[in-house]
């Protein structure tokens, strides 16, 4: 028999949204982040002491890579303005994602859908990042990042999905005996 204790449920419910919260926080500064990608690229070339001249041909490892991304971003700027419009979607894209986690911030049992596709999404970034990486270009060691924010989003969505079912437990009757 299940208890129903309404203090353990509101508890629940509190640590669920907690977590949902997050989620939905690191999807839209996902996207927020992207729109100003080159200011980014800028702002920690500065910090890590590349001069805006400097070509990345002077620099290994983390520089290179810094210096030759906003290389590049500088050069798409200027010559091909219309890439960037790529990713002003991808922060739409975003941002759009974490309005459906809303569903489940709200009515959990209703939305688990939601969660269980979250999920699939989060486990399937690798397969993305290690299949396109290569073709890219992208460094191994990029693309673990970018692996990395998949698996952190797994975090609160499998705890989120777990204490759902958990509240859908405890707010189901007991049958009779």
């Amino acid at each position: 028999m299940q208890s129903t204790d309404p203090t353990l449920q509101k508890r629940l419910f509190g640590r669920y949204r907690v977590a949902m919260l997050l989620f939905i926080a690191g999807l839209v500064v996902s996207g927020l982040t992207t729109f100003p990608l080159l200011y980014e690229l800028r702002l920690v070339a500065a910090l890590l002491g590349i001069p805006p001249d400097a070509s990345y041909l002077d620099y290994s490892g983390l520089h290179y890579w810094i210096a030759y991304v906003r290389e590049g971003l500088e050069t798409a700027r200027r010559d091909y303005p219309f890439l960037a419009y790529g990713t002003d979607w991808l922060a739409f894209g975003h941002l759009v994602i974490a309005l459906f986690f809303f569903g489940p911030l709200f009515q959990p049992a209703q939305h688990t859908w939601i969660l269980v596709s979250g999920i699939i999404a989060c486990l399937t970034v690798p397969l993305v990042a290690m299949i396109c990486g290569p073709i890219r270009g992208i460094p191994l060691t990029w693309r673990l990042i970018d692996c990395s924010f998949g698996a952190l989003g797994l975090i609160p969505l499998i705890y989120c999905l777990l204490v759902n079912r958990k509240l859908q437990r405890l707010a189901t009757p007991p049958s009779p005996s």
